[in-house]
């Protein structure tokens, strides 16, 4: 009888591609036939193919069995084709396992050739049983005297210990004795066992660091010297003496070794072990710094990767070593490949200081500006030569990935913002670059951008005049306005620039000229909250520009006036029909009080040309000769100083004295239960019951013994029930005029009393001589150069007045219960908050190179209202029991 052999199958297996699964079951049927034929030869055979086609991802479970049966061949041959079949198809689940114990125990013992293939087999199939059973077996075979055997019983022996960790406390010795073992191989199978030990508990093998350390100096394989280098760097953090002593070979070693890999393995564990600290830190920290640059450098992507992630790691300890590369490390940043750029962007952001800030930014800006269009988009002949699939298509920029851009954005963003501005030296040249960003960034940062224009601006007060001037230029600009709607057009931008312009138009020299473009109708294509800060913006600045020109008042300004106010009528009624209702109720507030400015323009006269000027009867008119609803815009938005608030001012507010914040405002009312009562028709027992029961009752009550409360009707003294009238009467005048309220019935005929209808007085206004013509400063030619002026910046930001030195106090989470409504917990700080200030703290008292942050001479605010002292007054009872309701309230 003829039969296949493992190259007959795979023969057949090429030849049969179409019908390959019919094949394969024909040829199954075969080995299901061979596998239980006596002749071990044959049997081998089939459990060779079986192998074959358990790796092709057909199941050979079924067969296990005949495998032991192989794998106790007495031929040496045939052992091996047991084994590699049960190394690749049994596991842990495997049935037929526990018959073997005996077997492995058997070839254990054997000649070194079974020896070897057993060692090799059992690596691969051991488990906890056979690991515990085995071990003595194992741990005998480390005193081998053939090497090879050697090597293999320390690499089955980690199998066993992953699988049965006891053995650990009998094996530990034995393995510290290959370590001087004289075969090169097996003190290397050996280090490289105790390296993945000593990854779980490091702290577990410091003793063995003499040993290590002679053959860190004393061997040449490159290998070894990478597993022994890597076990010291999880060694060091636990033994600090070990930095100085692993200075000197690892110094040697990089500055000698031609290994790529141990010098990148020597490198990564200076870094994480400590070594680039102390006396001798500073030249291990250059030498690993300069070969990390080659790295860099290297035509090999991996290679540039690893050294990027090493140099990330230096930065923060060694930033000027770092900064010494920084044009090869940028040049990184526009690699085609995505994992390199990310780590190149990293190593950036780690690097920047207030040195090479400026220039870091530049260049990353230069990297988001479009290139040519001709070599972004391609003409029509060549779009279509390229759908027709005669030439392949260029590959895209690497800064066309909106991903990539994004994060892009993000890290310049996070660069400039930093604690707190620490490394940007000139703002204006950073208001400039946040109004690029928004320009080329055609991703969605328009939010982040938005709030740091408003934030440096508030911040730093030397920065407005040229922020409100640029500003001012994006708003007059129609460019992002027309493209508001377009995917990454960074709108939000005008956002701030509307609150700049608002919020410091005095540093406009021709308020009114930017009326019309916070007021024009193409602002309806912006998001709601956009066009709300437009209102808010056009009100304040109307108001500012109305009061200088109530100052240097001349009749011939009235026409003018009111073609302004007309226009701002005008639009505020088109916004009032807007779709959303926060437009709505923002244009509805400016649309009244700009016709009550238009009234009282229209009934303006003109006056004398003295302000105060004594009429016929020799007395002064205190009449103005401007229109007094001039100043009635500016006192609402410029009275007080809208500064920057401290991060812990909220929590630093004094609680005024006599103030409980645990106490309850309204005391929760006495739940009252009442008695279900039984209607049933009762029977002459259960009358005669109820005649007892009453009478006991009755007893009781005459003996002095307590009852329940019993709901009884109150009665009220006139002087309550007319009080009572009066609140009712107040509550429904208040809900006549509310427009949301509709409960009420309006009265049939009611006379309208005159002299209730409330009158507009403007005699509280400011002082008649308006603001000083110098508060009103003029912009002044700005050259193409930044300003050199030194900017001072708030960064603690403004307290409370008497605000209270907070200390917290550190809680631990175990002792940290829920309060119940009578406890004080008002001075326990959570351990989040507690974190949070403790950074800011951190912040403020670091020694930065910056000169202080104090502004001489700088008024402080008083507008701190005085702490309200909160008394409870009892009400004088009537004597009698009121009423008391039956749902229990709680404080407010």
């Amino acid at each position: 009888m003829w039969e296949r052999t493992l190259q007959d199958l795979i023969r057949g297996l090429r030849a049969n591609k179409k019908d390959e699964a019919k094949f394969i079951s024909k040829a199954v049927d075969e080995i299901r036939n061979e596998i239980k034929s006596d002749d071990m030869e044959l049997k081998a055979g089939a459990v060779l193919k079986l192998t074959y086609l358990d790796m092709l991802g057909y199941d050979m479970g079924w067969a296990s069995f005949h495998v032991v049966e192989v794998m106790s061949a007495p031929r040496v041959h045939l052992k091996s084709v047991g084994y590699l079949a049960a190394a690749q198809s049994f596991d842990q689940e495997t049935d037929v396992l526990m018959l073997t114990t005996n077997l492995l125990k058997k070839d254990l013992g054997s000649t070194p050739a079974d020896v070897a293939v057993t060692l090799n087999g059992l690596a691969h199939f051991v488990t906890p049983d056979l690991a515990r059973d085995l071990s003595p077996e194992l741990i005998a075979m480390l005193n081998h005297s053939r090497p090879n055997i050697r090597k293999r019983a320390i690499l089955a022996l980690y199998k066993v210990l992953m699988k049965y960790p006891e053995t650990a406390v009998h094996a530990r010795t034995r393995l510290e004795e290959r370590l001087e073992d004289p075969d090169p191989s097996v003190v290397a199978a050996t280090v490289n066992v105790l390296c993945e030990l000593a990854r779980n508990s490091p702290r577990d093998y410091l003793s063995l660091a003499p040993q290590f350390f002679h053959l860190l100096t004393t061997s040449s394989n490159n290998w070894m010297l990478i597993k022994i280098i890597k076990l010291f760097g999880a060694l060091s953090p636990y033994e600090p003496r070990l930095v100085k002593k692993l200075q000197p070979p690892i110094t040697e070693l990089i500055s000698n070794s031609q290994a790529i890999s141990l010098l990148y393995e020597c490198v990564h564990t200076c870094i994480i072990g400590g070594m680039l600290q102390g006396p001798n830190g500073d030249s291990l920290a250059q030498l690993c710094a300069s070969k990390l640059a080659a790295f860099i450098q290297d035509t090999d992507q991996n290679l540039k990767y690893i050294a990027l992630l090493a140099m990330t790691k230096i930065a923060p300890s060694h930033p000027h070593l770092v900064a010494e590369y920084q044009d090869t490390i940028l040049a990184s940043v526009n690699d085609q490949d995505i994992s390199i750029r990310m780590r190149a962007l990293d190593l950036v952001s780690a690097m920047a200081d207030r040195d090479n800030l400026q220039s870091i930014i530049q260049q990353l800006l230069s990297h988001l500006v479009p290139e040519n269009s001709s070599s972004i988009l391609p003409s029509a002949a060549q779009s279509l030569v390229q759908h027709t699939g005669n030439i392949p298509r260029p590959l895209l920029s690497p800064i066309q990935s909106p991903a990539y851009r994004l994060v892009l954005c993000q890290r310049i963003l996070a660069m400039g913002a930093q604690s707190t501005y620490e490394n940007v030296t000139n703002f204006e040249w950073y208001i400039s670059v946040l109004v690029d960003l928004a320009h080329v960034a055609n991703v969605n940062v328009g939010a982040e951008i938005r709030d740091q224009l408003v934030d440096v601006v508030g911040r730093v007060k030397a920065v407005r005049r040229y922020a409100v001037k640029l500003m001012y230029q994006l708003i007059s600009d129609n460019t992002m306005l027309r493209n508001a709607h377009e995917e990454g057009t960074c709108s939000e931008v005008l956002w701030a620039a509307a609150w700049v312009c608002g919020e410091y138009c005095d540093e406009l020299t021709e308020p009114q000229k930017l009326l019309p473009y916070l007021l024009q109708p193409e602002i309806s294509s912006l998001a709601p909250e956009i066009i709300t800060v437009y209102i808010q913006a056009a009100t304040k600045v109307f108001g500012s520009w109305a009061a200088s020109v109530a100052h240097r008042w001349e009749e011939e300004d009235v026409t003018e006036v009111k073609s302004v106010v007309e226009h701002l009528t005008n639009r505020f009624n088109e916004l009032v029909r807007s779709p959303y209702i926060d437009v709505q109720e923002r244009a509805a507030n400016s649309n009244q009080l700009f016709r009550l400015i238009q009234a009282d323009l229209d009934a303006h006269r003109p006056k004398s040309s003295t302000l105060f000027s004594p009429d016929s009867s020799g007395t002064y008119n205190p009449e103005p000769r401007f229109p007094k609803s001039l100043y009635l815009v500016e006192p609402l938005s410029a009275t007080y100083e809208l500064n920057p608030v401290a991060t812990n001012a909220q929590v630093s507010v004094p609680i005024p004295e006599g103030l409980n914040l645990d106490a309850w405002i309204i005391p929760p009312p006495h739940e009252v239960v009442d008695q279900p009562t039984d209607r049933k028709k009762k029977g002459r027992k259960g009358k005669e019951k109820d005649a007892k029961e009453s009478k006991t009752k009755a007893s009781k009550k005459k003996a002095g013994v307590e009852c329940q409360d019993v709901l009884a009707p109150v009665e009220e003294t006139p002087e309550e029930v007319a009080e009572r009238a009066r609140r009712k009467a107040e509550r429904l005048a208040q809900l006549r005029d509310d427009p949301y309220y509709i409960g009420i019935d309006t009265p049939k005929t009611v006379e309208e009393d005159v002299d209730s209808i409330p009158i507009v007085r403007l005699e509280d206004m400011p002082s008649l001589a308006g603001p000083s013509i110098s508060s009103l400063p003029m912009f002044k030619a700005t050259p193409q150069t930044f300003s050199t002026t030194s900017f001072v910046i708030d960064r603690d930001g403004e307290m409370p007045e008497g605000a209270i030195d907070y200390k917290p106090v550190l809680v631990p989470m175990s002792l940290q219960q829920t309060p119940t409504p009578g406890e004080n917990v008002a001075h326990v700080p959570t351990q989040q908050t507690l974190t949070a200030d403790e950074n800011v703290a951190s912040i403020s008292t670091q020694s930065s190179p910056l000169p202080s942050y104090g502004v001489p001479g700088e008024d402080v605010r008083t507008s701190t209202p005085e702490p309200i002292k909160v008394t409870r007054s009892k009400k004088k009872g009537t004597g009698k029991k009121k009423r008391t309701p039956l749902a229990a309230g709680a404080g407010i």
